[in-house]
This record gives C-alpha cells, sequence and structure tokens, in this order.
C-alpha cells in the first residue's frame, strides 16, 4: 500500500514526534509530506492510530492519501528531490 501523509502541526515538540514517526515508515518529500510505500493495511492503521494520538485535533489536521499501483505509476516529478535514476516504487 502506498500512502501520502501531510500534516499541518502548530506546535513544534508535536510536529517532530510527527515527522520521526513518518520516518519509521516513508520518506520526507517536502517539510511536511512524506511517501510510505511499503505499508501493510495492518501497519497503516498502526500509525495512523500513533499519528493521531501525537496532534491536537482542534489545531492541527493529518491527511492521507492511499494511491493504487496506477496513481503510483503516474506520479509526476520536478525540481529537488528527485527518485534515483531507475528508482521505482516498491507497492506491497
Amino acid at each position: 500500500m502506498f500512502v501520502l501523509v501531510c500534516f499541518d502541526i502548530a506546535g513544534d515538540k508535536a510536529r517532530r514526534k510527527v515527522a520521526r514517526a513518518l520516518e519509521d515508515h516513508g520518506y520526507r518529500v517536502q517539510k511536511s509530506v512524506f511517501e510510505c510505500p511499503n505499508l501493510t493495511e495492518k501497519r497503516y492503521l498502526e500509525l495512523k492510530s500513533r499519528l493521531e494520538d501525537l496532534i491536537d485535533h482542534t489545531e492541527d489536521s493529518l491527511r492521507y492519501y492511499i494511491l493504487c499501483r496506477g496513481c503510483v505509476a503516474r506520479v509526476e516529478f520536478a525540481g529537488q528531490n528527485l527518485p534515483v535514476a531507475g528508482e521505482k516504487f516498491r507497492v506491497v
């Protein structure tokens, strides 16, 4: 499962904790955007629960975009942080 996670978190401490949790599951592609290309459904639900325990639900937001294999294959890149030549996402 390929999941794109985006966040907008007001507090520095919570933002750092969310970023660290996401680093265990994917790659930071922008300051508040992570690509998590190899999640099982179980790991996705565990990550989602962990992240939602870290945020203030009255101020912060998390968004999860689950992409199918066809959608991942159509992702386009420009600018910095381009994938390594020949790199392909492995979607579980």
